[in-house]
């Protein structure tokens, strides 16, 4: 029987670490030929590789998932790897060979193996209608539901409703919630783009905070406008171009 070669595409290293090793163990004779952590890895890895199955992060840096899979179809059968319930379910109930939704279920995932399995001598599906439809459920913002961050040699899983705010930390940002601090390695910048505005309001360049969070405003000895938080002692300053959200307050 001849090998099969898949190819990981995952922003997130532990993520893809876990991905990986758990496939592995439910399919000790599938060759990880090669892994990526953003579009442009991914697509440089589908043409070294030449993989049978691409495991494809539909959010990803530089080239998404989507813009990836367009090159993939017919070339190799695609599992989209997604946090987005809209997107999984659209990919499921259109063809596409399965989807792996994260945090990652060992059952859910023995499911998807299955199916490999029994797909692996097919042709890969033709993904032309199924990518068209979720373009335009990607233009339809889904917002981001959860975070995976690092709290030492700890992976969490942190729901957006625990965080109290976001704080930019040189090339990592800091999460915090009511009781803890842990980070991940992404810049606000590109955060902010994936949050929803009505629940997280930008108060710094550096800052991200809940709205759900805030106790109240107040202004410093010297003007600054400042924000008190419900479950935590520290208050967060307001840099001016973003005064004129608290205006009501």
């Amino acid at each position: 029987m001849r090998v099969l070669k898949a190819v990981i595409a995952e922003d997130e290293p532990v993520l893809r670490a876990e991905l990986k090793d758990t496939l592995l163990r439910l399919w000790p004779e599938l060759v990880v030929s090669g892994e990526a952590e953003d579009g442009f890895q991914a697509l440089q890895a589908l043409d070294k590789h030449a993989p049978d199955i691409l495991f494809l992060d539909i959010q990803m840096p530089g080239l998404s998932g989507l813009e990836v899979a367009r090159q993939a179809g017919r070339r190799c059968h695609v599992v989209f790897v997604t946090a987005y319930d809209k997107y999984a379910v659209a990919a499921f109930e259109e063809g596409a060979v399965d989807y792996v939704m994260k945090p990652f279920s060992p059952s859910r995932l023995a499911e998807t193996v299955s199916r490999l399995k029994a797909k692996a001598s097919t042709a890969p599906a033709n993904l032309e209608a199924l990518l068209e439809s979720l373009v335009k459920n990607s233009a339809q913002r889904e917002y981001l539901r959860w975070i995976t961050a690092s709290q030492g040699q700890e992976l969490r899983l942190i729901t957006v409703e625990e965080i109290c705010y976001f704080q930019a930390d040189n090339k990592y940002t800091l999460v915090i919630t009511a009781h803890q601090e842990s980070v991940i390695r992404r810049p606000i910048k590109e955060l902010v783009q994936e949050l929803d505005p009505a629940m997280f309001w930008q108060i710094h360049r550096g800052t991200v905070i809940n709205v759900n969070a805030i106790a109240g405003v107040q202004r410093d000895m010297s003007g600054q406008l400042r924000i008190k938080l419900k479950e935590r002692k520290e208050t967060l300053p307001v840099s001016d171009p973003y005064v004129h959200l608290f205006k009501s307050m």
